[in-house]
């Protein structure tokens, strides 16, 4: 999870990024090979879907690529023979979708495209699927094939074809996302990768973790099944969900310098993996930005980096314990645990 300060706004990840295209149909390894991170995932992580963490789970480990840290994506494949796309994996929705040979907008060509032809397994669906984020939205129908995801294969498993996606996805490094929120979210009433993970007996462990690096280290990972404890330091705090939708809690306040800067008396917030800047309510955000000193240009916050030395810690208050960040991790990174199976999500300080 990524507090992110510099700037506040009700802006998607998806606006500030990059677009660098894959070719076709590669493998998780090739893409991995191509990036001089094969060997060091190939070490860390010895293919296994068994492997072990702490001697008790089943897990099954995913790295991600930082980009800037703006956004984090990993390698999944989908079909057989295996056809590999990068994706987002986002705790704030809950379909998996590429794209697709039927899409020609600008973003889709800027993307690998899933080829249903080419895969002896795919399955035809039909139902159409419209998904709408904060800044566009997307457009296809679902089918259905084997998914690859961190070394797990699930069989049968539902997922979108793009055939329209609005223009600030060509930005995106990632071809798709893979949505890690409740059932309930799903468009479509598609059966979410995680869900059926946890049907077919792939984990032990009703939970995943995700660690995110900072800057450009490439240590980042989503593992489904287990926690690692060589990326946290200290206990876990557990924090139960108050809506089994998003992954939704309650915070209590939002505090610096002993007085409540925002959410005064309490207010709902979600672990959104998939939106690279903290939003909220407009009054509270103008609040938190009046008070670390922030300008706005152009409809956004902005500090100054020559001023860090001097800002004040932000604290935020959840489940009586506090989480504070200091100035300098303004953009701070937590070990987050998404537990289905206590619906409860665990932070600890990140190594």
């Amino acid at each position: 999870m990524k507090w992110a300060f510099a700037v506040f706004a009700m802006v998607a990840l998806s606006d500030c990024l990059v677009q660098i295209p894959l070719e076709k149909g590669k493998s998780a390894r090739e893409v991995l090979e191509e990036q001089g991170l094969w060997e060091e995932y190939r070490q860390k992580y010895p293919y296994n879907p068994m492997a072990k963490f702490d001697g008790s789970f089943a897990v099954g480990p995913e790295s991600m690529t930082n980009d800037a840290g703006l956004s984090y994506y990993g390698v999944i494949s989908i079909g057989n023979p295996p056809q590999s796309f990068k994706v987002i994996f986002d705790t704030g929705s809950s379909n998996l979708w590429v794209p697709s040979i039927y899409c020609n907008s600008a973003a889709c060509n800027n993307h690998v495209k899933f080829d249903p032809g080419r895969s002896s397994t795919y399955r035809q669906n039909g139902s159409p699927l419209i998904i709408t984020y904060g800044t566009g939205s997307m457009t296809g129908f679902l089918g259905y094939d084997i998914v690859t995801v961190g070394g797990l294969t699930v069989t049968n498993q539902m997922f979108g074809l793009s055939q329209t996606e609005a223009p600030f996805m060509q930005y995106m490094q990632a071809d798709g996302i893979l949505g890690l929120a409740y059932p309930s979210l799903s468009a479509s009433g598609a059966t979410p990768v995680f869900d059926n993970m946890m049907n077919a007996g792939l984990i032990n462990q009703n939970l995943f973790y995700v660690y995110l690096s900072s800057n450009n280290q490439r240590s980042s990972v989503v593992t489904f099944g287990g926690v690692d404890t060589n990326h946290y330091s200290g206990s876990i705090t557990w924090i139960p969900l108050s809506n089994e939708l998003y992954w939704q809690i309650t915070v209590d306040s939002v505090s610096g310098n002993g007085q409540v800067v925002a959410c005064n008396g309490g207010c709902q917030a979600i672990v959104d993996t998939g939106t690279s800047l903290i939003v909220g309510p407009q009054g509270d955000i103008d609040n938190i930005n009046y008070w670390l000193g922030a300008s706005s240009q152009n409809g956004e916050y902005m500090v100054s980096c020559n001023n860090i030395g001097q800002m004040p810690d932000v604290i935020f208050n959840i489940n009586g314990q506090q989480f504070t960040l200091p100035a300098s991790a303004y953009i701070s990174p937590y070990y987050s645990i998404f537990n289905r199976g206590q619906n409860m999500v665990g932070l600890a300080k990140a190594r």
